[in-house]
């Protein structure tokens, strides 16, 4: 009789939970699916503005259905750690950049110095290389590319001194991204590089552990760099694209309508990339110069002449390297 009695309590019991949870959860799925999406820029920096930008247009559309939620200054994690968290399904999306070419061997074209000559010709090597060569290696990785947009062109900052030719490297200990044709192209000027975390490299500078460092103007400045630099050498010697990256197996989880709007939003939103790259780049180098950082011109044919050892072990390294190369050139002329 008594087990009877407890058996029915519990049954009961049982019941009112289920119930009481089935009530507690229809609120949070009414409210839709929230998206991580990471960077490692701090305030001010392009990747701030455009994944800010970016969230905001596509939750315009999206209405409810899921809602995106930015995470800037490393918060989820250094570029490596994020892209490990997008295969995992742990994070959503991410904004990644120079990392990629640790990833898929071909991002490596974008490491090659003094390749992408502006951003009329990285829109045609877009069209004709990224798109239907690069990109498919990546899903191949577990990464779903949803858009390309913008880093920049990246400058050498340091305290020893003006970097005009490569021998001026020669020694100077330089803070890199996690990409292994950085380290190869600055090891080929003389310099001493280290791959090492962007929420690293501001205490490095300070302390003295790196001499200087290399990055494009709207990194440099949102993250303070200056403030540990003497000198900026306005090498131009990387064009750097960023990528709007999701995990392809949580990412394929989502409504195919969902996915189409975010896609739309992701492309459409290059064109605002652009166009505030470009107010960064004049604004920036403005703003730097009245800090007290010195700032000089390079010898840029004398980097163009020490870079081409970097083009042979590349397009020797990489399979299919050495044609993406030569297309990307053709595609400059």
């Amino acid at each position: 009789m008594m087990k009877g009695m407890l058996k029915t309590r519990r049954l009961l019991l049982q019941a009112a939970l289920a119930a009481g949870g089935g009530a507690l959860a229809a609120p949070a799925l009414a409210q839709g699916i929230e998206l991580k999406m990471g960077h490692v820029g701090e305030p001010g920096s392009i990747f701030q503005i455009v994944g800010d930008e970016f969230a905001k247009r596509a939750n315009a559309k999206l209405e409810g259905k899921v809602k995106i939620v930015a995470f800037g200054s490393s918060q989820l994690g250094g570029d490596k750690e994020m892209l490990q968290k997008l295969k995992l399904g742990t994070i959503d999306m991410a904004i990644p950049s120079t990392v990629m070419s640790s990833e898929v061997d071909l991002f490596g074209i974008f490491e090659m110095p003094y390749l992408v000559k502006d951003r009329a010709h990285m829109a045609r090597i877009e069209k004709e290389i990224f798109w239907p060569k690069i990109a498919p290696a990546a899903e191949k990785k577990g990464l779903k590319i949803l858009a390309v947009w913008e880093n920049g062109y990246r400058h050498i900052t340091n305290n020893r001194k003006p970097i005009v030719k490569p021998e001026d490297l020669q020694g100077v200990k330089l803070r890199v991204p996690e990409g292994k044709w950085r380290v190869a192209m600055f090891k080929t000027y003389g310099a001493n590089p280290s791959p090492m975390k962007f929420s690293e490299l501001f205490t490095a500078l300070q302390t003295g552990v790196m001499d200087g460092q290399e990055n494009p103007l709207t990194q440099i400045y949102s993250a303070k760099l200056h403030e540990t630099q003497k000198f900026l050498s306005m090498s131009g010697h990387v064009y750097t694209p960023a990528y709007l990256i999701a995990g392809s197996r949580k990412y394929e989880r989502l409504p195919a309508d969902v996915r189409k709007t975010l896609e739309d939003v992701a492309r459409e939103t290059q064109a605002f990339v652009y166009d505030t790259a470009r107010k960064q780049e004049s604004e920036l180098l403005g703003k730097l110069k009245q800090s007290g950082i010195q700032v000089n011109e390079v010898d840029k044919s004398a980097f163009i002449e020490a870079s081409k050892p970097i083009y042979e072990e590349f397009g020797g390294e990489v399979a299919g390297a050495k044609e993406l190369i030569d297309k990307a050139i053709s595609l400059g002329k």
